[in-house]
């Protein structure tokens, strides 16, 4: 069984500034504190595209799990929290003005496999001033799909921590551009 869940949010800032603030979610000062599921971020690789104006980036990120429900934490020898590894691949293209991310976890697969697709994007009534947000998530237990019950409890808590760990990040990118915000305030002022 497969679980989808997908949002929106708008950010009352222009797309260079949300994707800036992006970029530096997981590396501002203050995201530990926020976004403490969070273990380590890696760069993998980094390719420029210059005839196509695309920026391609694949990133490791590592993650503690919440607490696991009791049949989950059998499965992994008594294990509480688990830490995962997933690898998130982007498409930054300046030209149009889009920002498309790929995240799925790499280890885990064969218990949980989970994509979150996430894009940027001029807002279309206000392409100057606001960019869309979209996020999409897809769950899938698999070895539970026979117990349709159990994996349903394993993906609703699994999409409850992703729709948390979701606001979360939002509110650090949001944050960020704040400061970008006033960053360029300031020196616009000089």
């Amino acid at each position: 069984m497969v679980r989808a869940y997908a949002q929106e949010h708008v950010y009352r800032h222009p797309w260079d500034r949300v994707t800036a603030a992006a970029w530096r979610k997981f590396t501002d000062p203050d995201t530990p504190a926020v976004l403490s599921h969070i273990v380590d971020v890696h760069t993998l690789s980094r390719r420029l595209d210059p005839a196509a104006g695309r920026l391609h980036i694949t990133r490791s990120i590592t993650v503690r799990s919440p607490p696991l429900p009791f049949l989950l934490r059998r499965a992994l020898s008594g294990q509480d929290a688990v830490i995962c590894h997933c690898v998130e691949s982007s498409v930054v293209d300046a030209r149009a003005r889009s920002m498309d991310i790929v995240a799925r976890n790499a280890t885990l697969r064969g218990l949980i496999e989970v994509e979150e697709r996430s894009s940027y994007r001029p807002h279309p009534d206000h392409p100057d001033g606001w960019t869309l947000f979209r996020q999409e998530t897809s769950i899938r237990c698999r070895p539970l799909a026979a117990l349709a019950a159990i994996a349903e409890k394993v993906e609703h808590r699994c999409a409850e921590r992703f729709l948390q760990n979701s606001v979360k990040g939002r509110e650090v990118v949001e944050r960020i551009c704040k400061y970008l915000e006033a960053e360029s305030s300031a020196a616009a002022s000089c």
